[in-house]
């Protein structure tokens, strides 16, 4: 078995937060975590709140790179873009395209899916079909040319050939995985839409409701049919109005719907975030990135879906004016909600055991012995100390402070756990931590001091 150490640490468990001091790994699985350290000399992570690992069930692309367009080892270029940003599981994301086309991006998903294995990268598990049935009307960035007609798939019988993806072809006539979960956001008002719900939850498919301006009653029937989650809630969808219900209101009102919602602070307004995920209970909520290719890469313009896209100040917009997915990362979404108020239980599971148990992933989205081994570490700052997936430490940040943080000090500051401002040291004091111990009226300072630091005469 092996051990991996902790020191000042804490573990992010479904409904407490826990002090750990070591995690005990067989064969992928966390088999034992303890208060007490298991081995001798130093620990592996000082300082750290360890969650469990992000899993993103609707990225499009990153670092260039989209999901529709890339091969096998540009997929794995995004996989590991997501692994050190905290994700370990995510559903690559398509957007309406040609027939041609998908039959390709699937054959490239399946590779992906046989080349990961073993790599130090996120683990893809499916594949999410977006908006390929939707509402013209509410398109926002997807390409409408390719929206299908619910009562006009194609079918195993209609094509030429014998490629295999055809023969994997069930109830949405799209490409199916050899392997993995199939995902599709739909708009169930379309002509068929309830039916084809019927036919998806049948075989197999997570139906997600989306791009739609469904009224109440066609909701209910999808709902009755299968379809229990919402995706990008409040955007793509008719919003909530005290004379009419909407989508968003229906969402927020149906006891069972789940729905995912992206916190960049562009897509929906921070307060509203903060009111919608209230409403509905962290519980019934995930959170996605909706990432698009250029996420990684800054500002600028991107080719991107057959258009221009433009991003500047982290919000994308298309030829049409429309905002076109987000440059976010699931690790931006976990800060943006921890920062709204959401305690780091409440955010794990918006950022773990939710979408994992909307995938079906039940090894996987929670920190307990018999799950998956996959973590993620975060520093007193808000950084990636490390991912771990399967057992495996897939990313580890430079630990520039290592061997050890010596604590240096005591203080009466009221600062909270994280970065200590300057004050108490001359010089630059970013990188001194100051952690409050339980009750007690004094903090202790961590650090390293590298000359000339000194300290400050009748600091307290």
């Amino acid at each position: 078995m092996n051990f991996i150490s902790f020191l000042n640490s804490s573990m992010v468990l479904f409904d407490h937060i826990s002090q750990i001091a070591s995690i005990g790994v067989e064969g992928g699985d966390i088999e034992v975590f303890s208060h007490a350290d298991s081995r001798k000399g130093g620990s592996d992570y000082e300082l750290v709140t360890v969650f469990p690992g992000f899993v993103d069930v609707h990225i499009h692309g990153a670092v260039g790179i989209d999901v529709n367009e890339a091969d096998a080892e540009g997929l794995l270029k995004i996989a590991a873009f997501l692994a050190k940003n905290g994700v370990t599981a995510w559903m690559p994301t398509v957007v309406p395209d040609s027939d041609e086309n998908y039959r390709r991006t699937i054959d490239e998903l399946d590779r992906l899916m046989e080349l990961q294995k073993g790599k130090a990268v996120a683990q893809a598990v499916g594949v999410h079909y977006e908006g390929v049935f939707a509402n013209e009307k509410m398109c926002g960035a997807l390409r409408p040319e390719y929206f299908r007609d619910a009562k006009e798939r194609t079918t195993p019988s209609a094509q030429s050939g014998d490629h295999p993806s055809f023969v994997r072809r069930g109830a949405s006539g799209l490409p199916r995985l050899q392997n993995g979960v199939h995902m599709t956001t739909m708009a169930p008002e379309i002509d068929g839409g309830v039916e084809l719900i019927e036919e998806l939850v049948a075989d197999g498919w997570i139906v997600s409701i989306g791009h739609t301006r469904a009224d109440a009653e066609t909701l209910e029937r999808a709902y009755a049919a299968g379809a229990r989650h919402m995706t990008h809630f409040f955007n793509a969808m008719t919003g909530v109005h005290h004379r009419d219900l909407g989508v968003a209101g229906w969402g927020l009102a149906k006891r069972d719907v789940t729905f995912d919602i992206i916190a960049d602070g562009i897509h929906v307004h921070p307060d509203m975030v903060r009111v919608a995920c209230r409403s509905k209970t962290p519980d019934n909520v995930s959170l996605i990135s909706d990432s698009v290719a250029p996420t990684g890469l800054g500002d600028g313009e991107y080719a991107l879906w057959g258009e221009t896209i433009t991003v500047e100040d982290g919000r994308t917009q298309n030829e049409r004016g429309s905002i076109a997915g987000s440059v976010i990362t699931m690790h931006d979404a976990v800060r943006r909600m921890l920062s709204l108020g959401f305690s780091e239980v409440e955010v794990a599971k918006m950022a773990s055991t939710n979408p994992g148990r909307l995938l079906g992933l039940n090894d996987r989205g929670a920190i307990e012995v018999g799950k998956r081994a996959d973590l993620v570490g975060i520093d007193a700052a808000g950084n990636i100390a490390f991912t771990m997936i399967g057992g495996q430490i897939v990313f580890a940040e430079a630990r520039a402070w290592r061997p050890r943080l010596l604590m240096i000090g005591i203080s009466r500051e009221t600062a909270p756990v994280g970065t200590l401002g300057p004050g108490i040291f001359s010089g630059d004091a970013s990188s001194l931590i100051c952690r409050r111990e339980p009750g007690s009226r004094w903090s202790r300072i961590y650090g390293r001091l590298p000359a000339p630091w000194r300290w400050r005469r009748g600091a307290t």
